[in-house]
């Protein structure tokens, strides 16, 4: 894997949306992010046409299910040019586990709380603080060989002792208005210990995308 520290989030539904954008994105500068709803939309056509034009990738599916079910998508997910896959670390330990069997040298990477989430969520969902969830999803990344996690911004301060790759979403240069509730400038992620950070809207939305991208990097 290389030392690119900006991974591009291509949240589109179309191919055709995702070649208008990439047209302005250097491969040698930037991974990509292909989501859920870009994987569902296109599938394997995708991952070909951002490894045909020289992208490493990030599959940003989130996986969550049972360990077999895991051990089996993650071993058809490394048949792909991808470089880092995502789980879910509330999947317990076992799914953790067969998700490493299967990799075959794509990186594991484990979610632990979703940046859209805070400690109000937390108590509606869990009947616990946020603190307290943050700290069980990392115990589990910290027993098992997990490559590493994806975590907000505001707990990076946490993982600093944590040896792994810590890709950082949330990441927000100017003010918004959007579903990102634990943000951070770049700068400062960077300066906190991340290892990636994943930006979207404030790129692929912006009027002139080179210069949004070297706002990020």
């Amino acid at each position: 894997m290389s030392q690119k520290k900006l991974i591009i989030a291509l949240d589109f539904a179309s191919l055709e949306d995702v070649k208008y954008i990439v047209k302005d994105i250097d491969p040698n500068q930037s991974m990509v992010k292909v989501g859920l709803q870009l994987y569902v939309s296109e599938g394997k056509k995708v991952l070909d046409y951002l490894s045909e034009k020289g992208f490493e990738i990030f599959l940003d599916l989130k996986l969550h299910d049972i360990p077999n079910t895991v051990r089996k998508t993650i071993k058809e997910i490394s048949n792909f040019n991808v470089s880092m896959t995502t789980i879910h670390l509330h999947g317990g330990r076992d799914m953790i586990e067969a998700s490493i069997e299967s990799s075959q040298g794509t990186k594991i990477i484990g979610v632990s709380i979703l940046t859209s989430l805070n400690d109000t969520d937390m108590n509606e969902i869990y009947g616990s603080h946020f603190n307290d969830q943050f700290s069980r999803a990392i115990n589990l990344a910290k027993i098992t060989d997990i490559d590493g996690i994806v975590c907000s911004p505001k707990e990076l301060i946490q993982l600093k002792d944590l040896n792994k790759i810590k890709v950082v979403p949330g990441i927000r240069n100017k003010a918004s208005n959007d579903d990102q509730k634990r943000t951070m400038s770049s700068s400062e992620a960077y300066k906190n210990g991340a290892d990636f950070i994943v930006v979207g809207r404030p790129i692929t939305e912006a009027d002139n995308i080179k210069e949004a991208i070297l706002d990020y990097t």
